[in-house]
């Protein structure tokens, strides 16, 4: 089979046979769409613990079994307890062969059915993206239809689905980024409203404007992280999942401590979570925003497309023969 396989750090992806072998109790399953995620970026770049090179990323996928479609829970050993995953515990797409290629290895207990209102496209887009939301919204910061919820940095797959996921279950919603573009697509996918946060003390100037927020999801922290605390109401909740602005410097303790703040670091989740957020997508019929979707032999134009600060939503990737 072919398979798009990372060889080398920085390097491309290259285009290549590959032999995928099941193990005990796994099935070998054609993939039909995977996603990529941020994940697979900081993996190419040699700045993901635990790399064995060469590999074949990707964690999300829509694979087919008798002309049945299933999601690919990309969870692998989380363990025992549904707060914290166990030391063995490991994604799909470096230490087990992900779906950037035209099989893959399966245990059954890693599928669940796509739900039937979405195309595979859409479908391949939400394993990990929205896993990780779920949790950081629900599992970790325990949203209510009557919150008041801020998105920080909206375009990207993950805050997306945070996004769609908080207003199924009933919640106002607002959303910032650097463009104004993102922002009012969110806004026509039910947002009530954004700022850009490349403007001065932006958190504390929106706050003034349209008042505090319950919960608050970020996937940057760095510099900006201080105007997410200035949003915040008493006993409010953020929920943070990435860090791709670097380090969280200039935050006053006494602003967390008086407001009565709880921040919950969260990264992917359980399957359990997973059960709850494959049921959420289907019972309030949310639908994915794919921006692109590539061949598999354009997986280096797709990781390319990736750095595009006008992606709105997931990048795809067609793996079928």
């Amino acid at each position: 089979m072919k398979a798009a396989v990372l060889q080398e750090s920085n390097g491309p992806l290259v285009y290549r046979d590959w032999n995928v072998e099941a193990n005990e109790g796994e099935k070998l399953l054609e993939v039909k769409f995977a996603a990529i995620n941020r994940r697979d970026l900081w993996i190419q770049k040699g700045l993901y613990p635990g790399i064995k090179l060469p590999a074949v990323l990707g964690s999300d996928g829509l694979v087919y079994e008798n002309d049945q479609a299933f999601l690919v829970n990309p969870n692998l050993d989380w363990g025992d307890n549904p707060r914290v995953p166990a030391s063995s515990y490991h994604i799909r797409g470096l230490e087990k062969e992900g779906t950037f290629a035209e099989f893959t290895a399966v245990h059954p207990d890693r599928l669940a059915k796509k739900p039937s209102h979405l195309s595979d496209e859409q479908a391949a887009a939400l394993p990990l993206g929205g896993l990780t939301a779920y949790r950081a919204l629900v599992g970790n910061c325990n949203v209510q239809s009557t919150d008041r919820v801020f998105i920080n940095g909206i375009g990207g797959g993950v805050a997306l689905f945070a996004a769609q996921f908080a207003l199924a279950i009933g919640c106002e919603v607002h959303v910032s980024s650097s463009s104004q573009s993102k922002i009012d697509q969110a806004i026509q996918l039910g947002a009530t409203g954004g700022v850009l946060y490349t403007s001065d003390m932006w958190g504390k100037n929106y706050k003034k404007q349209v008042g505090g927020f319950d919960v608050v999801i970020d996937s940057a922290g760095g510099d900006g992280f201080p105007q997410l605390i200035n949003l915040c109401n008493i006993g409010a909740r953020i929920g943070i999942y990435g860090g791709t602005r670097g380090t969280i410097n200039g935050i006053s303790p006494q602003h967390l401590f008086f407001k009565q703040i709880h921040i919950f670091g969260s990264t992917m989740g359980n399957d359990q979570e997973f059960s709850e957020m494959v049921d959420l997508v289907d019972k309030y019929k949310i639908v994915p925003h794919v921006d692109e979707v590539f061949r598999l032999q354009e997986i280096n134009k797709a990781f390319a497309y990736m750095k595009n600060k006008e992606r709105f939503g997931k990048v795809i990737i067609d793996c079928s023969n």
